[in-house]
């Protein structure tokens, strides 16, 4: 799952970031409402946490923009603590959920979580796909009701294309959605192709069948 941070104080930018890095997401930070907008626009972020005290105006802006342009992306506005007015109107303009500050990262976490169960996988954790399940609390994945080991990327690339069965996904869109905006500085995408070989072949050495389809000249599909 891909995640933007737009949040103007740096140290605290970094602080989340390495927390959700470690609990398993991917990543990127905005300090500013501008770059927070520009973000959005180019990139397709699965939440997007924003503090709504930003130096260069409202962080509401990034909420009204994600919801006019039905941007597919769940929204966790920041606010103050006494400060009900935003939380008010953030829910009503379209956020998803609000966190105040100070909060305990332990508490973050489970928001975003719980958003990501409601919007991403119809309120459950629980993702299947025939013979194969994704637990995405526990992270872990079965084949034929046994866990096989996978990979951070891995895990991460079959989450991807369980939430968008029968979707093409171009191969840009997937190294951008497991590697952030840094996949720009990316001679090739032949990587994508080794990530996919060799999830595959770990699904069907537990039995399991190839889901993944080759589609010539536009990317993948993860489909029966």
């Amino acid at each position: 799952m891909k995640l933007l941070i737009v949040e103007d104080n740096r140290h605290l930018a970094d602080d989340i970031t390495r927390f959700l890095v470690d609990s398993g997401f991917v990543v990127e930070q905005a300090l500013t409402l501008s770059e927070g907008l520009k973000k959005i626009n180019v990139y397709q972020y699965d939440l997007v946490i924003v503090d709504i005290g930003l130096p260069d105006g409202n962080g509401l802006d990034i909420v009204k923009e994600i919801r006019k342009k039905k941007i597919a992306s769940a929204i966790l506005i920041v606010t103050a603590k006494n400060a009900i007015e935003d939380k008010v109107h953030g829910l009503e303009l379209g956020a998803d959920d609000y966190i105040t500050k100070p909060f305990h990262k332990a508490e973050l976490n489970a928001r975003i979580r719980s958003i990501l169960r409601r919007n991403k996988f119809d309120g459950n954790n629980i993702l299947n796909m025939n013979e194969i399940k994704m637990d995405t609390m526990a992270a872990q994945t079965f084949v034929h009701n046994k866990p096989i080991i996978l990979t951070r990327k891995e895990y991460d690339l079959l989450l991807y294309f369980m939430v968008n069965r029968n979707k093409v996904l171009t191969k840009e869109s997937i190294a951008e959605h497991l590697w952030g905006d840094h996949v720009d500085q990316a001679d090739s995408f032949d990587f994508i192709y080794n990530h996919i070989k060799n999830l595959r072949k770990k699904i069907m050495n537990a039995g399991g069948k190839d889901y993944i389809k080759s589609m010539y000249g536009m990317g993948y599909k993860f489909s029966e």
